[in-house]
């Protein structure tokens, strides 16, 4: 039993730390550079969005709350927290952070729209 909670103490702590240099080795920029597409014409928009902005995208309205990068790399990865509601049935889509190397990690999930992030704008 004894094991068991020192064990459980260690990963608390290296889950802690690794939490405080994640944050340590990002950056936080002031707007993002999204991509959509839609399935149905096949027509892909590029999309600008500042922190706090919003925009429409077809019957999505796309909200940017913050963008973040590696600090010694500006351009290698981006990760975007983003909330995607349909206008139209005023339901949230998506509420959460994307990853732009690994856009299918968490991704919207809509029959017609599909939305994510390319990189951190400056």
């Amino acid at each position: 039993m004894k094991r068991l909670a020192v064990t459980a103490l260690i990963v608390a702590i290296s889950c802690t730390m690794g939490a405080s240099v994640w944050a340590q080795q990002t950056a936080r920029a002031t707007g993002a550079l999204l991509r959509g597409l839609d399935k149905v014409s096949g027509q892909t928009t590029d999309m600008v969005l500042g922190v706090g902005d919003s925009t429409r995208y077809g019957r999505l309205e796309v909200r940017l709350g913050e963008c973040r990068f590696p600090a010694g790399a500006p351009s290698s990865d981006a990760f975007a927290q983003m909330t995607i509601t349909d206008t139209l049935q005023n339901v949230t889509l998506f509420s959460g952070w994307m990853i732009a190397s690994s856009p299918a990690l968490s991704a919207l999930d809509d029959p017609r729209y599909d939305v994510w992030v390319i990189s951190c704008q400056s």
